[in-house]
């Protein structure tokens, strides 16, 4: 059926989804929107796994952090559709969940629990630079370079994570890291769904991720090397375990420290969101003659709302999905591809037994992918001027050799206006990054440097 013929079908579509999400203006039908948001969930649906296995790392139950990731997914997609009209999916981002785990509450000492309360003030943060569109500001004073290599450097320290979870690499003495002892059979279970997930990328299989780590939790089943499941549906797990507890530590922040894990959750979602949301705007058609629509705004705050109840539920900060993309090429261009996603996450806080399926070995090759994805943000970065350059090398380099985002994030506030200066363009460096990189050389004075892990 071509699309003419799809629409004519419109007149059947129920009255308040029309008049909600405007299908006849924006040239679409219900079961066209439908259908693009269960592409859009099928190819994120990974992070109900991911993330729960992430964040177990730092001591958080881990079937609650599945109930709270559904949820914030829900609440995500729900305010993206209602409030900007957007094909849009939001959910707990990776890259944050890592921060946190392995830099903040490992790597820094930091308990979860006050971890999660930084997160709560930086939805706050979050919610307010974008209610009284600070954004713009911060996001012209910060070089575009280094935007990038923000990006670039915690795609790395992603990769880099799962490397080290999936067992590919080990600590080494001599060279701190080296190769793996490859006759661990749990490494192969890892190399094994890495190159399945990376065929089926190359081939464009919808939902490759998913399907990726479905076929290796088979094959460790299989193997011997994963515990089947007692069952595959059960009741809702509860929430308990992590519901309220960002507000009931809230009075644990207010140091130096963890000033800075706020400004780093702080930074990851601003950047992260509004570049993802500005890309996808695109893709979709909604940027017309270099002009960004008012929706953009909208669909911001709509992530910013899913970043708080996320951190009262229990997870780390929101982004706007990437994956978002898959249903916007199948033609969702409204609210309603985002409305079916977020029933699709609700059906899946039934499925939380096949948690157990999700081992290291399964999330390894999702991590790796991803850090790849978000590397190809170092074609954007003006290596001809060495002034620019080399602040957003720091960056890159920094954050999977420290493995600490935050070291990664200061080397390259504190260096840029240092060339800059050097190289006779002080008046070009905006004043914000020169407040930015006192901010930074006191707290890493005032905390003795920042641990590292």
């Amino acid at each position: 059926m071509d699309n003419e013929a799809d629409l004519n079908q419109e007149s059947t579509a129920p009255t308040f989804l029309e008049r909600i999400f405007k299908l006849s203006r924006n040239g679409t039908t219900v079961k066209r929107e439908v259908i693009a948001g269960l592409t859009t969930f099928i190819a994120m649906s990974y992070i109900l796994f991911v993330n729960p296995t992430v964040l177990s790392a730092s001591g958080m139950n881990k079937s609650a952090v599945f109930v709270a990731t559904a949820l914030t997914g829900m609440v995500g997609c729900i305010a993206m559709a209602l409030i900007a009209n957007y094909p849009i999916a939001v959910a707990p981002g990776l890259g944050s969940n890592a921060f946190f785990s392995y830099s903040v509450v490992i790597g820094m000492g930091i308990p979860w629990q006050t971890a999660i309360a930084g997160v709560f003030v930086a939805s706050l943060l979050f919610m307010l630079t974008t209610i009284f569109k600070i954004r713009e500001a911060v996001i012209n004073a910060i070089p575009a370079s280094l935007k990038s290599a923000m990006a670039a450097g915690i795609g790395l320290f992603i990769a880099f994570t799962g490397l080290k979870e999936g067992g590919l690499v080990v600590g080494s003495k001599s060279s701190l890291v080296t190769i793996t002892n490859w006759s661990t059979p749990d490494v192969w279970l890892t190399v094994f769904g890495l190159v399945f997930i990376v065929v089926l990328m190359a081939r464009k299989v919808p939902g490759s991720m998913f399907i990726g780590m479905a076929a290796t939790a088979l094959i460790g089943v299989l193997t011997g090397l994963i515990k089947m499941p007692s069952a595959i549906v059960s009741g809702i797990p509860s929430l308990q375990p992590t519901f309220g507890v960002s507000l009931m530590n809230l009075n644990h922040i207010f140091n130096i420290q963890m000033l800075v894990v706020v400004l780093i959750f702080f930074f990851v979602a601003f950047f992260d969101t509004t570049g993802t949301v500005i890309g996808l705007a695109e893709q979709a058609g909604f940027i017309k003659n270099n002009h960004i629509p008012k929706q953009v705004g909208k669909a911001l705050f709509a992530d910013s709302t899913s970043m708080i109840a996320g951190s009262i539920f229990g997870s780390t900060p929101t982004a706007c999905y990437v994956e978002s993309s898959t249903g916007i090429a199948m033609g969702g261009k409204t609210g309603l591809t985002a409305l079916t996603v977020a029933a699709m996450f609700g059906l899946s806080l039934f499925f939380s037994p096949l948690l157990t399926l999700v081992t290291n070995q399964v999330t390894a090759p999702v991590l790796i992918i991803v850090g790849s994805f978000m590397a190809k943000s170092l074609a954007n970065i003006e290596w001809n001027k060495f002034e620019v350059a080399l602040p957003s090398f720091l960056i890159v380099l920094s954050m999977p050799l420290t493995y600490n985002i935050s070291y990664g994030l200061a080397f390259g506030i504190l260096s840029y206006p240092l060339t800059m200066i050097a190289a006779g363009k002080a008046k070009k460096v905006h004043p914000i990054m020169y407040i930015a990189a006192v901010i930074f050389l006191f707290l890493l004075y005032a905390m003795n440097a920042l641990p590292s892990s």
